[in-house]
């Protein structure tokens, strides 16, 4: 039988040597002052809320500094400025939404030769060094936005399509969503296409067209919310049974649909996006914390990489738009 005594010798022993042990082990969480960056194009983008909120917890989980930084304007050279300058406060990691993917090559590529790890998330810019890309999958969302209308349209009918050429996730949502419809609804017919550039004045402009040229427009899908205000606005004035659809929301969209003057909308999850984003980075920033079974070691690659993370997405309905509005998901953050 064990004394009491040598019970009370185990359980000190056990208790000094236990802090020796985690000092010789790394740490999960970051040394002060340790600082991780969001970077966006259009900073006043709801959109960038929610995403900023989760990132910040998850920082704050591991004792980490969180900033939000970007442009207000939607202009690459602005963005890749605001980059920069992010880039010389030697940050720990960056998580960036590229506003295209080309430019954005060189800067990625030398912030990594620098030792400092880049996460994109929701836009790509896949021939880069980043080490990991967040998103919900463009493709799976052009085609459940193709799905939900063309069904509501009994699988026959005209549409149009608003777009933003040279936005990766956006070209690829609206080149799924016309995939979908050639390839299981050829009932369905693409009657215009029109460059908007996230603009609702253009959107509204471009909407009003189609429907006067295309009197049995049917519908229009747009892979952003901006211009869905301007789309849904034309169609209201139409007097025509168009079926307005945008990927992301913001409370004029989510009004609008709850209201029944939108069809709908899909909206990835940005708290995930957030949050798995950061842990991305903190795990790039970290490669003491991974020591895999392949060659890191002797290619001197970072042990932390993976090409896609998805972080799933919903399909907005008058139903439940309430639950997707940022006023509400702050308040209940906050208490």
């Amino acid at each position: 039988m064990i004394s009491r005594t040598v019970l009370a010798a185990t359980a000190i022993c056990a208790a000094v040597s236990a802090p020796a042990l985690a000092q010789d082990r790394p740490a999960f969480s970051c040394a002060p002052g340790e600082t991780y960056y969001m970077n966006v194009m259009v900073s006043g983008i709801e959109y960038w809320k929610p995403v900023f909120e989760m990132f910040r917890q998850a920082a704050e989980q591991l004792g980490c500094e969180a900033e939000f930084t970007g442009t207000p304007e939607y202009d690459v050279n602005k963005q890749l400025t605001s980059f920069e300058q992010v880039l010389v406060r030697e940050p720990a990691g960056i998580l960036l939404h590229p506003m295209n993917p080309d430019p954005f090559v060189e800067p990625i590529n030398r912030a990594t030769a620098a030792g400092i790890p880049v996460v994109t998330f929701a836009a790509d810019s896949p021939n880069s060094q980043r080490v990991a890309y967040v998103t919900s999958d463009n493709t799976r969302e052009g085609a459940a936005a193709a799905d939900a209308i063309a069904e509501a349209m009994g699988g026959s009918g005209e549409y149009a399509v608003l777009e933003n050429p040279g936005q990766d996730n956006h070209d690829r949502r609206v080149a799924a969503f016309i995939a979908r419809m050639e390839e299981k609804y050829p009932d369905m017919k693409l009657v215009g296409r029109a460059v908007t550039n996230q603009d609702p004045n253009k959107a509204y402009q471009a909407v009003a067209s189609l429907a006067q040229g295309n009197p049995g427009l049917g519908a229009v899908f747009m892979p952003e919310a901006s211009s869905a205000m301007g789309a849904a606005q034309a169609a209201i004035e139409a007097s025509q049974d168009i079926r307005v659809m945008c990927v992301d929301v913001n409370a004029s969209v989510l009004d609008l649909i709850k209201a029944g003057q939108m069809f709908g909308a899909i909206n990835p999850n940005q708290g995930v996006q957030g949050y798995m984003g950061f842990m991305a980075l903190f795990l790039a920033a970290h490669p003491d914390l991974i020591d895999p079974m392949n060659d890191y070691q002797r290619s001197g690659a970072n042990p932390f990489s993976f090409p896609v993370l998805d972080n799933g997405f919903s399909m907005v309905t008058p139903e439940n738009a309430d639950d997707f509005r940022w006023e509400d998901y702050a308040a209940r953050r906050a208490g």
